[in-house]
């Protein structure tokens, strides 16, 4: 592995500072955890675990909360980079949590098992007795994302308490809990959307094709395009048709969307999104049912 860095200041200053804050999760707890989507924030934080113990192999496991509507692309994407990589992968999906009782599953062609992740997540963690969970959030993303701490404290059963935070002044973070409370530690809070992606081209990171333009049946709701898939019914006047597009966010198909694009390289989707008057969480279908959707998630121990 490269470990020279020809990075421009301020992205270094991020990696430097993404790299402190995974090497003081691994010192401060016993059995910390990368939450892994597939997306190019999990796949950042895979990069930066490399660089942070390098020559070692990342000293955690991985663990991809399927909901069972995932992409192909990003399955088979999250396989050859766990090869790659040579890091365990742990795997537990939402249809074992419908099985079992734990959830409910929505009915209708709105429907989404993105909620659902949340109960299934906290069994994971219990299961695994995780008591970190790395997490690819960024402040930029969403208002419920910009009150996150670096190291964020859930209690015992998960929860969020936004005005119930630890300061963390001069780099100094307090990784102390009580039985069966955990952290959600998020590294690269820091970074926007541009960061990642100029990030991503001067250290030439694979990332997964959804992410460029190609041709997709698409269908249009609510202002947003979502991929034609067997996990969505129509609603009436709902017309498929084939169109280039990309998506900014990898996430459950049922409630991600595509925005039109010919972006076909890293350099295209920076021009694009330079111009750009959406946030990525624009394109989340998910974001958009109530005000706080983000938060209320949030609370009851969403990512």
């Amino acid at each position: 592995m490269n470990t020279v860095n020809y990075l421009r200041p301020y992205l270094r200053q991020l990696e430097a500072e993404a790299i402190y804050i995974l090497r003081e999760v691994v010192a401060q707890t016993e059995r910390p955890i990368l939450l892994f989507s597939g997306g190019k924030d999990s796949i950042l934080l895979v990069h930066l675990a490399r660089r942070a113990f390098y020559p070692g192999r990342i000293p955690f496991p991985l663990l991809h909360i399927d909901t069972g509507h995932n992409f192909p692309e990003t399955l088979a994407f999250r396989d050859r980079l766990v090869e790659q990589v040579g890091v365990q992968l742990l795997v537990r999906s939402v249809q074992d949590s419908i099985d079992q009782g734990r959830v409910v599953e929505e009915k209708g062609p709105t429907a989404s098992r993105n909620a659902l992740q949340t109960v299934t997540l906290l069994d994971a963690l219990a299961e695994f007795k995780a008591d970190a969970a790395i997490g690819g959030a960024r402040r930029d993303e969403e208002k419920a994302r910009a009150k996150e701490r670096f190291f964020s404290h859930r209690d015992r059963f998960g929860q969020w308490d936004p005005k119930n935070q630890r300061p963390e002044l001069w780099s100094l973070y307090n990784g102390r809990k009580h039985q069966g409370e955990h952290f959600r530690v998020f590294p690269i809070s820091n970074w926007t959307e541009m960061d990642v992606w100029q990030y991503m081209r001067e250290k030439q990171v694979e990332l997964p094709e959804l992410y460029f333009t190609h041709l997709r049946a698409v269908f249009e709701r609510d202002g947003m395009l979502l991929a034609e898939s067997p996990y969505i019914g129509h609603l009436p006047g709902e017309e498929v048709r084939r169109q280039q597009v990309r998506f900014r966010t990898i996430g459950d198909m049922t409630c991600t969307g595509a925005v039109v694009s010919t972006a076909a390289t890293i350099d295209d989707v920076i021009a694009e999104i330079t111009v750009s008057r959406f946030t990525e969480r624009g394109t989340r279908a998910d974001d958009k049912r109530t005000e706080t959707a983000m938060e209320d998630r949030k609370r009851q121990g969403y990512f």
